[in-house]
């Protein structure tokens, strides 16, 4: 009788661990794949007020509405921006919790420098489908859906650039470095190196517990639940790969991705490669905080890195 009553003690207790380990697999997780996005409407009314978003200059620029189908069983939503009589595109691929309007700041400074654009929501983001975030894994594979959609509307012989901001520049070198290194250039702007690296230092801030327990631990609920190990999203092993032309952009007060993970990617890059690290402006924020700078420091990049684009603008004076 006394050996069952352990027995049975013994097996509650198993029971009772293997739920809260459960549980907490899936809390956990539950923060990393349902991260909470900002409200659209939210995100609208920010960029008006801050006059980085320009109904009036929206509601009169030609546009084609974009549904490209992602190769992962979903609709990809965006918008290509034609204000120019020119076929050359940029690609702009937002943060995470954010969603396209946040992309038409750089869509305008594009247009300045002589490129039309194309701005989309990543999956569960905006009007796109998609049921998690995954920070790069899936998101490279919608990229190359838009790329290869938004090539074969401009021609072969068209500039097409890419640029990504915080996961969005993440994507794009994942996209460039591990699936297609095919558009002319690329811009990378406060992305992460090392997606563990960055977990690592997300749980370590919210949760009292050493990370080399706590990742190993998320990692294996991420697989089970989403596909995907987090070791694969690594940036840092896909620059190695990439030939054409980037641009990495980075701000130094950034406490969420620290500066120091852009410069590991621009050391890792082969050449042709351009640094730029701004002195202001926390995360994603380069741009609001050093706009002049940040669009000399963009023209001086395609001036010198993308040669065909510098005889197109030297060929107009």
């Amino acid at each position: 009788m006394k050996k069952r009553t352990l027995f049975l003690s013994g097996s509650i207790v198993t029971t009772l661990l293997a739920a809260a380990t459960t549980v907490t697999g899936v809390v956990m997780t539950n923060r990393i794949m349902y991260i909470k996005k900002k409200d659209d409407a939210f995100i609208r009314e920010r960029e008006i007020t801050a006059k980085r978003f320009d109904e009036v200059w929206y509601d009169g620029c030609p546009k084609e509405i974009l549904a490209i189908e992602s190769p992962n069983g979903y609709t990809i939503s965006g918008i290509f921006l034609k204000p120019l009589p020119t076929q050359n595109t940029v690609i702009i691929c937002h943060g995470v919790t954010e969603n396209k309007i946040n992309s038409m700041r750089y869509a305008r400074m594009f247009e300045r420098l002589g490129f039309n654009a194309v701005v989309y929501d990543h999956r569960r983001h905006g009007e796109s489908q998609g049921k998690t975030t995954s920070y790069g894994h899936y998101e490279k594979f919608d990229l190359q859906a838009i790329a290869d959609t938004v090539r074969a509307i401009i021609g072969d012989e068209a500039l097409l650039g890419i640029h990504g901001e915080s996961m969005g520049a993440a994507t794009t070198l994942l996209y460039a470095g591990t699936l297609s290194d095919s558009a002319d250039f690329y811009i990378s702007d406060c992305a992460f190196s090392d997606f563990p690296q960055l977990l690592k230092r997300i749980f370590e801030s919210v949760v009292p517990i050493d990370a080399k327990y706590t990742l190993p631990f998320a990692d294996f609920f991420m697989r089970i639940r989403d596909g995907y190990s987090v070791k694969e999203i690594m940036p840092i092993d896909a620059v190695k790969q990439i030939e054409n032309p980037v641009l990495f952009i980075h701000s130094e007060p950034d406490d969420f991705i620290p500066s120091s993970m852009t410069e590991e990617l621009f050391e890792q890059k082969p050449e042709p490669k351009m640094l730029k690290i701004f002195e202001r402006g926390d995360h994603a924020k380069s741009f609001n905080e050093n706009q002049g700078d940040y669009e000399q420091t963009v023209a001086k990049f395609l001036h010198d890195y993308v040669p065909a684009y510098r005889n197109e603008t030297e060929s107009l004076l």
